[in-house]
């Protein structure tokens, strides 16, 4: 079915809009350039409970939450899962897999019905080639706020690097 005949094509795409709108990942995003980014997101549904994904797998996507919140943990060298944070709609996770696939650094798991958009790498790249300033943008976006977190996060990295 193509998606012109598909009923709820256009709900999703609404739907893929706003939830990029609010998220932090597209400020100052015009409405053409959330429609070229919604245009290859996915939507996807997490029941409470779920994975979205699991530490050390494949990182090949980026997801922008919409709905519910998701608990991120990760595993100590003695093997306890901790809690690293929480995320709810509007925040995102993954974002560094658009840049360059890796590995997961943590798990992420829903702990209320999730409705996320999955914008996967491959999919990234491709629409790099066609509509490069709306991808550019985005990529600025992932780096500055990466590096804000690293700022905000530069007394943890200091202890950690003291403990090498």
């Amino acid at each position: 079915m193509a998606f012109d005949e598909d009923p709820g094509y256009e709900a999703r795409a609404m739907n893929a809009v706003a939830a990029l709108k609010a998220s932090p990942l597209f400020k100052g995003f015009t409405d053409t350039g959330l429609q070229i980014i919604a245009g290859i997101a996915t939507e996807r549904a997490f029941p409470k409970g779920v994975p979205i994904f699991v530490e050390n797998m494949m990182a090949d996507a980026l997801f922008v939450l919409g709905e519910g919140t998701v608990r991120l943990t990760s595993k100590s060298k003695a093997g306890e899962e901790v809690a690293v944070g929480e995320l709810g709609p509007g925040d995102y996770l993954g974002e560094l897999s658009l840049i360059q696939q890796g590995q997961r650094m943590c798990t992420a798991t829903a702990t209320s019905a999730v409705v996320a958009y999955e914008i996967r790498h491959a999919d990234f790249q491709k629409l790099l080639a066609t509509k490069p300033q709306a991808c550019l943008k985005l990529l600025m976006g992932i780096v500055s706020l990466f590096g804000q977190k690293v700022v905000d996060n530069k007394d943890a990295f200091k202890a950690m690097l003291s403990n090498v």
